[in-house]
């Protein structure tokens, strides 16, 4: 963890004119900035600005005439454009955070940890990052920063049960303690504390905040996705849970969209509509995972998986679980999938944008998974062995007992 704030300026010092269009909401935010700060153009704040998602948004906001800081414990995926500054530190350190918020006048706060994988079962980290982060970034209301708009997931609603067409108003949060994993669980707290933040007093104003909660990404280069899934190692052989299951997923652009809509719709010419309010956001369509993945599985000549395993047997994988945390420090346990992954390719959950079309405006464009194989085929890593078959033969015992 990088404790100290590392800085990289933009590639060439240029800086990116301003929007200078009254529809857009870049200008709109500049001219509330200037109206309370003297100045003549918004500054933001980008916190996971390194990451897939953070980077595309940052990127982004500065094409749209925004100074914008991104913050990040590692490095962005591409070069920093014009108009932005990154800066290498952790959300945890407050004081190098209450720094980089200097002048700001609207933080997107996308860092989290613990979403999938290994990094599930590192509970302290997840809690001082997800809860113990997001209280210092909302703490930079010192910095009389006017608008904050978190990154949630659709986990904070979803405890394993079927859930069609749900929204805002009628899928209530889990309680924390039926949550099982730490991200859903902290993401959970954090997304309320974010929201009772709303309205606190600022020097000359209020607070104003509001949650996006959105499904997979997925989009050119993203890595976190479509890298777990790997036909080629096998770990898609098979199909589990209701052959019926359907999901959301959201396209990186459509999310982009959300967000800058939702930072617009926190201004006064918005009305503030957005305030203390929470909305589910995705590509507006459902999909069955395994359907959806079909481009994946034809491009690399497989046939998609046809044999269907009971749940039960995939749930095994809280066995692999606690082995995987107890045995660490003799040996590696693969963790192919955590409890909350099986819970959700298995079971079916599906939200409506509705109160995000009518609030926001906003309208997502249609993408497919298709677009975006082509080039995940070539930023790939190089085919390795089956998961099964590159364990060595301790581990490869453990995983047959389990079965």
């Amino acid at each position: 963890v990088a404790s100290g704030l590392a800085v990289r300026h933009r590639v060439n010092g240029a800086t990116a004119a301003t929007c200078s269009n009254p529809e857009c909401w870049a200008s709109r935010l500049g001219e509330e900035a200037a109206l309370g700060r003297g100045v003549s153009r918004g500054k933001v704040v980008v916190t996971g600005g390194g990451g897939y998602f953070g980077f595309r948004l940052g990127r982004q906001l500065v094409g749209e005439g925004l100074s914008v800081v991104l913050l990040d414990m590692n490095k962005p995926p591409g070069e920093i454009p014009d108009g932005a500054v990154f800066y290498q530190s952790d959300i945890r350190d407050y004081s190098s955070l209450y720094k980089v918020c200097e002048g700001a006048d609207c933080i997107f706060h996308t860092a989290s940890y613990g979403m999938s994988g290994p990094e599930q079962l590192r509970k302290e980290q997840v809690e001082s990052i997800n809860v113990g982060g997001t209280n210092n970034v909302i703490n930079c209301k010192e910095r009389s920063i006017p608008t904050l708009v978190y990154t949630s997931t659709i986990n904070v609603v979803f405890t394993g049960k079927p859930i069609e067409d749900g929204d805002e108003a009628s899928v209530p949060y889990v309680p924390p303690d039926v949550h099982i994993d730490h991200y859903s669980r902290t993401k959970a707290i954090a997304e309320q504390t974010v929201l009772s933040a709303n309205g606190c007093s600022l020097k000359g104003g209020l607070l104003r905040t509001c949650v996006l909660r959105p499904c997979g990404i997925y989009g050119p280069g993203e890595r976190r996705h479509l890298h777990r899934v790997n036909v080629e190692r096998r770990l898609f052989s098979f199909r589990f849970g209701d052959p019926q299951a359907r999901m959301n997923w959201v396209h990186v652009e459509n999310l982009v969209l959300a967000h800058r809509l939702a930072a617009e719709a926190l201004t006064l010419k918005k009305s503030c509509i957005a305030s203390g309010q929470a909305y589910f956001i995705n590509d507006g369509v459902s999909v069955n995972l395994f359907e959806w993945l079909t481009p994946l599985f034809e491009k690399l000549g497989h046939s998609r998986p046809m044999i269907n395993l009971p749940v039960s047997l995939v749930y095994s994988a809280i066995l692999v679980e606690y082995l995987h945390v107890i045995l660490r420090p003799v040996m590696e346990v693969p963790l192919l999938f955590t409890r909350s992954e099986v819970r959700n390719i298995a079971v079916s959950h599906t939200f409506k944008i509705e109160k995000a079309r009518q609030e926001l405006g906003y309208c997502p464009k249609p993408y497919s998974l298709a677009d975006s194989v082509e080039q995940y085929l070539k930023s790939r890593q190089p085919p390795s062995k089956p998961a099964f078959c590159s364990l060595s033969w301790t581990s490869r015992r453990l995983v047959l007992v389990l079965l």
